[in-house]
C-alpha cells in the first residue's frame, strides 16, 4: 500500500508565528493545535509545576473571554478541546466543525495576546488547588504513582531538565506568586514561541487571512532563555535498583534505558522492537512471561521519546500472585537480551511492521492528529515534512538494525529497575511515610 503524502503550507508571521495549514474537505470538520515550545524541562529549581499550572490557568478566561467561556464556546459549537503538558512541550487544541474555525483561532489568539489582563489571585489560587489535587490523585495516591518521578530520577542527573516531574511538587506550586506565574507567561507565551497546525475542511488563503488578524498584533518575545546544555553519555554507566514497599495490590516492575533522543533514526528500530516484544499475544513477552510460563499478569515495553539528550525505554511488568519477581524479571531480561544477540525472523519483523503501518495510518487519517504533528514536528525539529517521511523511515528498518539498536540499548550497565511490592500485613507504610 502506498504510503499518503500530506500536502501543507508553512508559513511565518511577522511577528515569528508559524502557520501549517493542510486541505482536506473530506468532512466539514477541521482541528487546530496551537504548540507551545515550554515544557516542565523550561522549568528552574524553586519553581517546577509552572507550564502545567499554566495549562489550567489558560482555561481561566482572558480580555474578551470570561472565565471556562474557551470551553463553554467551544462545546456549544459543536466543537471538543483540550490542553496537555509534557517535558518538552505544552500543547492545546479543538476540532469542531468547519464553519467555526474563525472561533477557534480568535479564542486562541485572544488568551495567547491578553489572558494576564484576566489573571487574578483567585484564579491562581483556584487552579493552584486543582493542580495540587491531580498530583494527590495522580501521583502520591494512586498505586505505583511516583513510578515515573522515580524511574526518570535515576535515569536522569539531578541537574538535567528532565529530572523532575512535569506536576512539580506541592512546596513550588505553594510559594508561585502571581508575579511569578505571570513572569513565565510573558517569557513562553509569544507568537515567536508557537505553531499553529489547521488540518481539515478549510481554505489556505482564509486562514492566513484570519491568523494576521487575530495572532498578527501580539508582539513577539525576543528574549526567550535558551535551554542548558542537556546532553547526556548514551549509557547510564550502571544497574540502578530501588525496591518500593507500598499499599499496591501486586508487584509490579518497571525496567527503564537509556535510549537515542527522539529525533534521531537511532531511535526507530527500539520502536519496532517494542511491537517485537510487547505488541499483542504474539508477541515475544506476552507470549512467553504470560501465556506460556504464567509469570506475569501483563507486560508492555515501548520508547518514550524526548529530545533532551536521550530518551527512554520502559518495560513494565505485572507480577502474576504467587510468583518470585525475581524470576519474572529474569524472563524479562533474557527476552531484551535474545534480541540483541541475533536478528528477529523475517516474519517477525514483518508483522511489527504491518502493526505499526496500520497504526500509522489510522492514526493519520485522522484531521486532529495530522495537526498535532504537523505541530510537533515543526516545534521540536523544525521539520514538520516528517509527517511524510517517518513512515517510510520505519518500513525500510532491517531486522539486523533492530538487533543493534537491542544490543546498544538493553545492557545491565544501562537500566534502572524499579520494583513495587505490597506492604505487609498491616504495615500503613507509604511513598511519604518512608
Amino acid at each position: 500500500m502506498p504510503v499518503p503524502v500530506i500536502e501543507f503550507s508553512d508559513e511565518r508571521l511577522p511577528n515569528g508565528l508559524r502557520l501549517l495549514v493542510a486541505e482536506d474537505h473530506l468532512a466539514p470538520v477541521v482541528a487546530v493545535h496551537v504548540w507551545y515550545n515550554v515544557g516542565s524541562k523550561h522549568e528552574v529549581p524553586g519553581k517546577t509545576g509552572f507550564a502545567h499550572l499554566f495549562e489550567h490557568v489558560m482555561f481561566q478566561g482572558s480580555a474578551n473571554v470570561g472565565k471556562a467561556e474557551h470551553m463553554a464556546l467551544v462545546q456549544a459549537a459543536g466543537g471538543t478541546l483540550n490542553g496537555t503538558t509534557w517535558l518538552d512541550r505544552t500543547n492545546y487544541f479543538e476540532t469542531l466543525p468547519s464553519h467555526q474555525l474563525e472561533l477557534a483561532l480568535w479564542l486562541e489568539a485572544d488568551r495567547m495576546g491578553t489572558l494576564l489582563d484576566a489573571l487574578s489571585q483567585e484564579n491562581l489560587d483556584n487552579q493552584r488547588e486543582v493542580v495540587k489535587n491531580e498530583k494527590r490523585w495522580s501521583y502520591d495516591n494512586r498505586p505505583y504513582g511516583s513510578w515515573q518521578e522515580k524511574v526518570f530520577g535515576h535515569l536522569y542527573p539531578d541537574d538535567h531538565p528532565y529530572h523532575h516531574p512535569t506536576i512539580g511538587s506541592m512546596a513550588d506550586l505553594d510559594a508561585a506568586s502571581l508575579e511569578d506565574v505571570g513572569a513565565f507567561f510573558r517569557t513562553y507565551y509569544a507568537p515567536n514561541n508557537a505553531t499553529v497546525a489547521v488540518v481539515g475542511d478549510c481554505e489556505r488563503g482564509q486562514v492566513r487571512a484570519w491568523a494576521d488578524r487575530y495572532f498578527g498584533p501580539i508582539p513577539a518575545n525576543p528574549a526567550i532563555p535558551p535551554l542548558p546544555d542537556m546532553s547526556l553519555p548514551p549509557h547510564l554507566g550502571e544497574e540502578r535498583r530501588e525496591t518500593v514497599e507500598d499499599r499496591v495490590p501486586l508487584t509490579r516492575i518497571f525496567i527503564g534505558y537509556r535510549a537515542p533522543a527522539y529525533g534521531d533514526p537511532a531511535l526507530d528500530p527500539l520502536d519496532i522492537a517494542a511491537q517485537l516484544l510487547s505488541g499483542g499475544k504474539g508477541s515475544r513477552l506476552h507470549r512467553r512471561l504470560v501465556r506460556e510460563e504464567r509469570l506475569a499478569q501483563e507486560v508492555d515495553c515501548g520508547s518514550w521519546g524526548f529530545v533532551g539528550g536521550a530518551s527512554v525505554f520502559l518495560g513494565i511488568v505485572t507480577v502474576r500472585p504467587g510468583v518470585d519477581a525475581a524470576a519474572v524479571e529474569a524472563a524479562f531480561h533474557e527476552e531484551l537480551e535474545r534480541l540483541a544477540a541475533e536478528p528477529p525472523s523475517e516474519d517477525e519483523v514483518a508483522r511489527a511492521k504491518a502493526l505499526i503501518e496500520a497504526d500509522e495510518l489510522g492514526s493519520l487519517a485522522r484531521v486532529e492528529e495530522r495537526a498535532r504533528r504537523l505541530a510537533e514536528y515543526a516545534g521540536l525539529f523544525d521539520d514538520p515534512g516528517l509527517i511524510n517521511s517517518l513512515l517510510p523511515r520505519y518500513l525500510a528498518i532491517s531486522a539486523e538494525q533492530i538487533r543493534d539498536a537491542a544490543r546498544a540499548v538493553f545492557r545491565a550497565d544501562n537500566r534502572v529497575v524499579l520494583t513495587y511490592v505490597p506492604a505487609s500485613a498491616g504495615d500503613a507504610t507509604t511513598e511519604e511515610a518512608a
